[in-house]
């Protein structure tokens, strides 16, 4: 399945905490990048957080740096968001995406770098 499958969202109150898991079965994590984005009603897909492995290099959105935190495991083909201290503005469809290739540099949260697109799964933080 060349599609990532994503989980994990849910309602959750103001401050609370999810975990999003985003699988990639049978791709080993150590030859893309993967990247988080999210979309809420009426706006722009943004790019949320991103991961390239094997160095592990990461980057995050201004917006949940120091809430959100990326992670991975490979042998699981798994790549992990952990969303704490949540707000009503992190409510959105949130995506899992992969590269076709390992990038050069670092992973970057521009949509249009991401190839394989995941279904999406719905987060919703009530005040």
């Amino acid at each position: 399945q060349l599609q990532p499958v994503e989980s994990g969202g849910g309602l959750v109150q103001s401050g609370g905490s999810l975990r999003l898991s985003c699988t990639h079965s049978g791709f080993s994590l150590d030859n893309y990048a993967i990247g988080w984005f999210r979309q809420a009603p009426g706006k722009a897909r943004e790019g949320v957080s991103c991961i390239r492995r094997p160095d592990t290099s990461t980057k995050y959105t201004d917006s949940v740096k120091g809430r959100f935190l990326i992670s991975s495991d490979n042998a699981k083909y798994t790549v992990y968001l952990q969303m704490n201290s949540l707000k009503p503005e992190d409510t959105a469809v949130y995506y899992c995406a992969r590269t076709r290739y390992r990038p050069r540099s670092d992973c970057a949260l521009r949509d249009y770098e991401y190839t394989y697109w995941g279904q999406g799964t719905q987060v919703t933080v009530s005040s």
